[in-house]
């Protein structure tokens, strides 16, 4: 019999960054992630790593930019503010073509905001926080079971494309507890790490870096960049598609938010009404093709996020031209969370 586990997302999580092999784990307390840096203090030393706890957010990226120069496994976690702090960071590793995973565990804002669940960090991750007009991976888990998977993905995916990657949950993914499967790590072959900084010695010094004062020479690394951007987003966009094939109004939303659009979607067939789900497990690379095939046919989208609308602006560009995108958001703030009830009330609107 298969091996079930009862456990958070947020411990789910950290176990599979151990499993995925990161030994090297930097960050700083902030709710509602801090479950992640306890596991992470707590397991690491048991097999050789380390654990640190930053004297603060800046500090803790930096320390994983340093970390992943040696050819490292490594990460980083916060919630929504101390992200923010980790921007010039996260541009720096990217500039640096550093892979390492970053977690955030979305809380509501702007500013200090509040614990609860918020998904208004979308344009944060998505369109490169920091300074530069960069991209990182970003995975979006729906389940604790998929917060496990996704995190080993995150950190093969960041290897192989030396792109940092962000698995971007919120309070109700990392609080909750579900059953998971403990599955073993994929089998992925990933390329060597011959860039990893190193002495002269005998052999070629190795230097990471992103400063580019040479004639050309930032610009051709700024391409060489967008290249990888590109492959990217024709080898790994990610997405689930639920009762699509006869849908008269697709209805679009992830992480958290799908969970409770896929029971409004279930509640609107049982009344006979054909509704399907689409929903994004990679929030960049986006699947716009997913969503340009899923309105060839049919041409009426719903968008449901926990903010004010950010998703929606990539729904509308990736659709067919002639589709109509429609927009349900709860903004961050005590109660945001919209039922089923809710949810199927708006299905019903648009449909």
């Amino acid at each position: 019999m298969t091996k079930r586990l009862f456990m958070k997302g947020n411990e789910a999580l950290a176990m599979a960054a151990i499993e995925a092999g990161c030994r090297y784990y930097f960050g700083y307390p902030i709710t509602p992630q801090s479950d992640i840096p306890e596991y992470m203090s707590r397991e690491l030393p048991k097999l050789g790593g380390e654990f640190i706890q930053a004297e603060s957010e800046v500090a803790s990226i930096n320390m994983l930019l340093g970390a992943s120069a040696t050819g490292v496994r490594a990460m980083t976690s916060s919630s929504s503010p101390g992200i923010s702090l980790k921007q010039e960071g996260i541009s720096y590793m990217a500039g640096a073509e550093l892979p390492g995973v970053i977690v955030n565990i979305c809380r509501s804002g702007p500013g200090l905001g509040g614990i609860d669940a918020s998904q208004a960090d979308y344009f944060q991750a998505v369109k490169g926080g920091g300074h530069g007009g960069y991209h990182i991976i970003v995975l979006a888990p729906s389940s604790v079971q998929e917060m496990y998977d996704l995190t080993m993905l995150a950190f093969d995916l960041s290897d192989l494309y030396r792109i940092p990657a962000m698995i971007f949950g919120d309070s109700v993914i990392g609080q909750m507890k579900e059953s998971i499967v403990p599955n073993r790590r994929p089998e992925r072959e990933l390329p060597p790490k011959d860039w990893v900084v190193r002495g002269k010695g005998d052999d070629e010094q190795r230097v990471v870096k992103s400063l580019y004062l040479g004639d050309g020479e930032l610009e051709a690394h700024n391409w060489k960049l967008h290249g990888r951007y590109r492959e990217l987003k024709e080898k790994e966009s990610r997405w689930e598609g639920f009762l699509l094939d006869d849908a008269e109004l697709v209805v679009t939303a992830f992480g958290s938010a799908a969970r409770i659009a896929k029971s409004a979607v279930i509640a609107a067939r049982d009344k006979g009404l054909r509704v399907g789900l689409l929903r994004p497990i990679t929030l960049y690379p986006f699947p716009d093709l997913a969503f340009r095939a899923a309105t060839e046919r049919c041409k009426k989208v719903l968008d449901i996020e926990l903010n004010a609308g950010q998703m929606v602006e990539d729904v509308r560009l990736s659709v067919a031209r002639d589709a109509d995108v429609f927009f349900y958001g709860r903004p961050p703030g005590a109660g945001s969370l919209p039922t089923p009830e809710e949810l199927l009330k708006q299905v019903v609107t648009y449909y």
